[in-house]
């Protein structure tokens, strides 16, 4: 107990704050469960009686406290165990051979084989369907002319929360709406070294605070603490009353010490997805570390590559060409002294998003905008599929990012593995193909462009109703041609990603005025381009964005502490398009919530407005929305 500006403030295990006499007279009614985060109090706050003082009035006299005060805590006695033992298992020091013993889904399926049948969208009712829209580089190429890497954009935008629901309408996340999105296996793999001692470990409980209180019961969570080793703090369990209460319990008894032994870490995460008996539709780990790994990528003879991330990552849950089990990991590096390079590397070889944890006090708001994204999927193995439409049509390259593409030996046709969507996220991918002349026709029809995902509530196959076919004029003369301001946006972003990756690749080689030199150049070369011309706030965005990384690349020290970090979690949120968490930068038009969805903003918003006691310094601000696209023209 403390005093704050003449009130005794009551902090509960869980970190949370209170006046003393509100909680207290919460307490006296019989609730022993914080109110913010639903945790079952081991200690709780009460008035004493009031008779023996002056005139019947309580009083705070820190000097006598606990002897004689109005105020006191008293410790509730030690649950008892219930027939199914779940809360001595919380504690248990021995682990099973096999992490088989995970918590029975919530309706379950008999038969969990997936539909191989396909389903047009126009008759499934259990979300909507995929927006997919086609922009040419330009309307029209002269009849007797080619055109070599003509540019064709698709855009793709995942359908609102399952049953038409909406984040902006506060439904995704509440219980009564469990059943309208796809429940999670999440699993956290949490560095407790002891680096992370004081206020990261006090941060990072209440960032789990904020995560177990989110997750519904038909959710599961599990928790796995490492440093020197690693422990399960407990199976997948579902996230019931119960099983909320019991995780933060484990949760809030965890303790700093040891090394960082990362694998060990993702290799106890990685059985545990592996061996689980039951499997929610959509699977996810999150990693945290303010730490290098000593145990695994270097050892003290230096027999280990520094280089060889890949030895941290469980060969089940690398991607390995699609193979994998498409579990991603997403990393998060907490303050300056965490590996932002295996961090990085460990999140794009399983799939996952890498996110840079600056300042500590945002650490509550970086998972809040992870799990808004993961509590809202609406898509799982989207597929893009290209077809040439002109027998002489070729796909010269497909622009993706970190996204797996494939083009035939005939280059007559492609695709891309997109993966999973949150509600409401958006893709684009840049194709190039080599248009030929030809005089017999007004009209040429290029591409087809076919996508087909898995509804993951029914989990049944959906396709398209219709193939979107992308198609240009060819008249005998034309005027000077308008390019897409949608192909000229995503070219610009495509270039600025491109020269990120240069310039970090020049850093990591010592030549910090060569990689400054090469974002310097590309943010020039997009203030020139029709859409900077126009005002585009992504080309905007993009340029304060190249900026910043080139302060960050002032000199050798800032690149180490910060910069670094920095330019790998804005490369990670650049192959994938999806938010992450980045710095601590204040430029108020920086990109790095351009890719957050209504639900990563929903929920971060949530985190930020839920502070009792001090908020802290910093926090994620909240996304920026760029204007509405165009319609095709």
């Amino acid at each position: 107990m403390e005093l704050g500006q003449g009130h005794a403030i009551f902090t509960a295990e869980c970190s949370h704050s209170f006046h003393f006499h509100c909680i207290a007279s919460n307490v006296k009614h019989g609730n022993q469960i914080c109110p913010v985060c639903r945790a079952k109090w081991k200690e709780i706050p009460f008035q004493r009686p009031a008779s023996h003082l002056p005139n019947g009035k309580s009083r705070i006299n820190p000097a006598d406290w606990p002897r004689d005060d109005a105020w006191a805590v008293r410790r509730l006695p030690s649950p008892r165990l219930d027939s199914t033992g779940h809360v001595s298992s919380l504690f248990q020091a021995s682990e099973p051979g096999t992490f088989d013993d995970d918590e029975v889904l919530d309706q379950q399926q008999e038969n969990p084989q997936q539909n191989v049948f396909e389903k047009d969208a126009s008759t499934n009712n259990s979300i909507g369907a995929i927006e997919v829209k086609t922009y040419p580089e330009v309307s029209a190429v002269p009849r007797a002319n080619s055109h070599n890497n003509f540019a064709i954009l698709i855009h793709l935008k995942a359908p609102h929360t399952s049953g038409g629901l909406n984040s902006r309408n506060q439904t995704i996340f509440s219980p009564s709406t469990q059943n309208s999105r796809a429940p999670v296996d999440l699993v956290t793999v949490l560095d407790v070294s002891g680096s992370m001692a004081g206020t990261k470990l006090a941060l990072l409980k209440r960032a789990m605070g904020f995560v177990i209180q989110h997750l519904g019961p038909s959710d599961r969570l599990s928790v796995i603490a490492f440093s020197s080793t690693a422990r399960r703090l407990f199976p997948l369990r579902r996230m019931t009353e119960t099983g909320r209460q019991e995780a933060l319990q484990a949760v809030n008894s965890l303790t700093s010490n040891g090394g960082t032994n990362i694998a060990e870490g993702l290799r106890k995460g990685a059985k545990l997805i592996v061996d689980r008996k039951w499997k929610n539709p959509v699977g996810s780990i999150i990693l945290l570390s303010d730490g290098q790994d000593t145990y695994t990528v270097s050892s003290p003879s230096g027999s280990h590559s520094r280089t060889d991330y890949k030895s941290l990552i469980p060969p089940s849950i690398q991607r390995n060409g699609g193979m994998g089990l498409r579990v991603p990991v997403h990393t998060f590096g907490f303050g300056a002294d965490h590996d932002a390079a295996s961090m990085h590397s460990i999140s794009e070889i399983s799939g996952g998003t890498f996110s840079f944890i600056e300042a500590e006090g945002v650490i509550q708001d970086a998972f809040a905008q992870c799990i808004g994204g993961l509590l809202s999927v609406v898509v799982q193995d989207a597929c893009v599929k290209l077809e040439c439409a002109h027998p002489n049509l070729l796909i010269n390259s497909i622009k993706a990012g970190s996204y797996r593409t494939s083009v035939t030996a005939d280059a007559k046709a492609g695709s891309i593995d997109v993966g999973d969507l949150y509600a409401e996220e958006e893709r684009d991918f840049l194709v190039t193909v080599n248009v030929p002349v030809d005089e017999s026709c007004d009209e040429m029809s290029l591409l087809k462009v076919r996508c087909i995902y898995r509804d993951p509530i029914s989990k049944e196959m959906v396709s398209l109703e219709e193939d979107n076919e992308v198609k240009i004029q060819r008249a005998t003369v034309i005027g000077q041609p308008i390019v897409s301001m949608e192909v000229d946006r995503q070219r610009n972003r495509l270039r600025a990603a491109e020269a990120i990756a240069e310039a970090r690749a020049a850093a990591e080689h010592g030549d910090l005025t060569g990689a400054v030199s090469l974002l310097e150049s590309c943010r020039r070369a997009l203030s020139e381009t029709i859409s900077a011309r126009s005002g585009d706030r992504l080309c905007v965005a993009l340029c304060a964005e190249l900026k910043e990384m080139q302060e960050r690349m002032a000199n050798r020290r800032v690149y180490e502490s910060s910069g670094r970090a920095y330019v790998l979690s804005g490369l990670s949120s650049h192959s994938w398009q999806r938010a992450t968490a980045r710095g601590d930068s204040t430029d108020s038009t920086s990109l790095i919530q351009a890719y957050q969805t209504p639900t990563m903003t929903d929920m971060v918003t949530r985190s930020q407005t839920m502070f009792f006691g001090n908020p802290p310094q910093r926090k994620l601000r909240q996304a920026q929305s760029f204007p509405a696209r165009p319609h095709p023209r």
